[in-house]
């Protein structure tokens, strides 16, 4: 019996093996996202995770996304409008003409008082007082537009820059472009408590035509056991030896199937899915256990999952994540009850988004870790007008507003105590120096030191980038 014959096909092996970790490789790699044609105009790719440098100098090395999903109301939190107070109950005046998703009624004030924090006098809403306190780091962009007052398209613009097709996301373009500083961990990860989302599901982490190597990997965090958060490192079967010799003959096998198919580069961003999973068994429990943080720094964050989330984040780009999105609250999408449901929402994130941005500077991290934080979109300045639907049914509540809202950005080269753009008195749309989602994935890509019309990827005939034909840097928030 010939070497070759004494192997099963790699199919076999894989069906009877059951490897704990095959589980964790295939889960972080996208096995139907290869149809993409290989190569790159934009970037050079010899190992898919390797480190490469981007166009210039960049001013922000990794990127944490506290994505708010479901459309937080700005003039409840960042964007403090008098005229609400002044025209609470009346219809708005003529000249104002809203386009809306449902029917809204009349001028709603903002049940929530607004401080003034800082050095800069930023005004702030009181649920939001922690990440008031940290106002003098945060550049807020109350100029946001997106194209469409629909929670997907809007969700699927903002993270992969595209409302309809199957883009690759923000995070995938990142790792695609700069690569990973620790071979042991992904170089993105995506973190939502409770499964996947419903606006959108993966496709706001995928990596569509890119390798699957750049694909977020998925974290449900509302397990706090290490063994469930991250399933699969640890086999139950054999024991570590063993599985290693498994490995080993997967790894002989992987490299046979590459090398009967002319290295291709799919197949090799395949076998490094492998490879990743059997690095991360040595490190990625230790990343995500919080218990190792001193019992001040837990403190500080308080308790709770988005608290764990949010600290879990800091955990992995201290240690070379490249990009990090937590889903942060289980729905912003306030259309009725908006004043309890606003502030509990807060409540839960609050102190840790400010804790987070503390705990970057006193670490030295936060003048190269860019930190987004927000939604979709916004809400009208007008109150819904129950329509019997179950998310509208006792009034109170905002509507859609795609036409004007409020994005932070803290650290990574932005600059602080710093407001850019306005809405009109209102707030119902950008007015000065709009903002669109193309303009800020342009800003972002800049800080992290690319031209984002040059970081591209030829895939069917076409080059791709993340901002499509559009987008301008917004050089008034750079520090």
């Amino acid at each position: 019996m010939t070497r070759s014959n004494r192997y099963i096909t790699r199919r076999e092996m894989l069906s009877r093996g059951g490897m704990g970790i095959g589980s964790l490789a295939l889960a972080g790699v996208a096995l139907d996202a290869f149809g993409g044609e290989s190569g790159s105009t934009g970037v050079q790719i010899d190992s898919p995770l390797t480190l490469r440098q981007p166009h210039h100098a960049p001013r922000a090395k990794r990127v944490i996304q506290l994505f708010l999903s479901g459309g937080p109301s700005h003039v409840d939190t960042f964007d403090r409008k008098p005229a609400l107070d002044k025209y609470h109950g009346q219809p708005l005046p003529q000249s104002m003409h809203l386009i809306t998703e449902r029917r809204t009624g009349t001028v709603m004030r903002s049940p929530f008082k607004f401080s003034r924090y800082g050095q800069s006098g930023i005004e702030v809403s009181e649920v939001f007082s922690h990440i008031g306190e940290c106002i003098d780091d945060i550049s807020v962009v109350r100029s946001m537009q997106a194209d469409v007052p629909n929670h997907i398209p809007s969700i699927l613009l903002m993270n992969c820059g595209d409302s309809r097709l199957s883009r690759p996301s923000l995070g995938s373009w990142s790792v695609y472009g700069l690569g990973s500083e620790n071979q042991n961990l992904p170089g993105f990860v995506a973190m939502r408590p409770g499964g996947y989302p419903g606006n959108g599901g993966v496709q706001n982490w995928q990596s569509a035509f890119l390798p699957g190597t750049f694909q977020g990997t998925y974290i449900d965090t509302r397990h706090t056991q290490i063994e469930r958060l991250i399933e699969n490192t640890i086999n139950q079967r054999i024991s570590r030896d063993q599985q290693a010799r498994e490995l080993a003959l997967l790894r002989e096998l992987n490299e046979s199937h590459r090398r009967q198919r002319d290295q291709n580069s799919h197949v090799e961003a395949r076998i490094e899915s492998f490879e990743l999973a059997a690095r991360m068994q040595l490190e990625a429990t230790e990343a995500f256990d919080i218990s190792k943080e001193p019992d001040s720094i837990r403190r500080m964050y308080g308790e709770g999952v988005e608290a764990r989330q949010i600290l879990i984040a800091r955990r992995l780009v201290e240690r070379g994540v490249r990009f990090v999105q937590a889903w942060v609250g289980s729905d912003w999408d306030h259309h009725q009850n908006l004043e309890r449901n606003l502030s509990s929402l807060a409540k839960q994130c609050d102190q840790a988004i400010g804790a987070l941005l503390k705990d970057l500077k006193q670490r030295g991290m936060l003048e190269d870790t860019l930190v987004i934080c927000g939604g979709e979109f916004g809400r009208t300045p007008t109150v819904e007008v129950p329509m019997g639907l179950p998310n509208n049914l006792y009034g109170n509540g905002r509507d859609h507003n795609h036409h004007g809202f409020t994005t932070l950005l803290a650290g990574g080269g932005v600059k602080g105590g710093y407001v850019h753009g306005s809405t009109d008195e209102f707030g119902f749309q950008a007015v000065e120096q709009k903002v669109h989602v193309h303009d800020l994935h342009a800003t972002i890509l800049h800080l992290l030191g690319f031209d984002h019309t040059r970081l591209t990827y030829r895939h069917a005939s076409r080059d791709f980038r993340l901002t499509d034909v559009y987008g301008e840097v917004i050089h008034d928030l750079i520090a």
